[in-house]
């Protein structure tokens, strides 16, 4: 369904939120910009399909998840992704609470990488890019139920990953 064509500050509005979820996404700041890009040129150049105002993030994260699709088949198989760049690890803080913040953040990452993609694309739509269930499964292309459980296993793999107990209630747990 057609909306307005989108001027600058609408795109650039949503710049940040596509590279914080393209970012723990490919797990390298730099391809994570390219993503970012490669995005916002193709809904440039497809502005016949711009999306009324409630729809444009989800819209605009379908573009970038068919984008990294394609190029994680073009590139198979998949690169290592270092899951940190190089600046983060050395700006570090070095008081006891903020370096425990951090650690944490890098044990979070780590975890994501160790994921398989399709548990780690439905982890970063609903947790990080605040999506609800539905609008990740338009998003994916897949059944709401299939979100459910992908985001399930998800969580229960990445308490395994950062040493949680079973029971523990998930860091990144978010209730849609």
């Amino acid at each position: 369904m057609p909306g307005v064509s989108p001027n600058p500050e609408t795109l650039i509005a949503h710049v940040p939120g596509l590279r914080r979820y393209a970012r723990l996404l490919v797990g390298d700041v730099h391809r994570a910009d390219d993503l970012v890009q490669d995005t916002l040129e193709r809904a440039c150049r497809a502005l016949e399909r711009w999306p009324e105002t409630s729809r444009q993030r989800a819209w605009l994260l379908s573009v970038m998840h068919n984008l990294f699709v394609d190029q994680v088949r073009a590139r198979r198989p998949l690169d290592g992704a270092a899951p940190l760049d190089d600046a983060l690890e050395a700006t570090l803080p070095s008081r006891a609470d903020a370096a425990r913040s951090v650690q944490l953040r890098i044990d979070i990452e780590r975890g994501l990488m160790q994921l398989p993609l399709a548990q780690r694309e439905v982890l970063l739509l609903v947790c990080v890019a605040d999506c609800a269930y539905d609008e990740a499964a338009t998003i994916l292309g897949v059944p709401v139920g299939t979100v459910m459980s992908r985001l399930s296993r998800a969580r229960a793999q990445l308490r395994i990953e950062l040493d949680e107990p079973p029971g523990a209630a998930p860091r990144l747990h978010r209730v849609k």
